[in-house]
């Protein structure tokens, strides 16, 4: 997978002052994977996360799972 063919996005809520992280779902369903990127350095690596692993992570968050990380 070449980041090229990647369309990367990021949340709209994402105005916190640049701890972002950007998501190309757009392989999700050809591979089952999520590739992770840090918004700051988007010619850095890329983490893939697995599509049910990323759901979670994300139901997590709309949870407040993590709000007192």
């Amino acid at each position: 997978m070449t980041t090229a063919s990647l369309r990367w996005y990021k949340s709209s809520y994402s105005n916190n002052g640049g701890d972002c992280i950007e998501v190309a779902a757009n392989h999700t369903a050809t591979t089952g994977a999520v590739p992770v990127r840090d918004s700051k350095n988007p010619g850095g690596p890329v983490l893939t996360v697995p599509a049910t692993a990323f759901a979670s992570f994300v139901t997590g968050v709309k949870a407040g799972e993590f709000d007192t990380v």
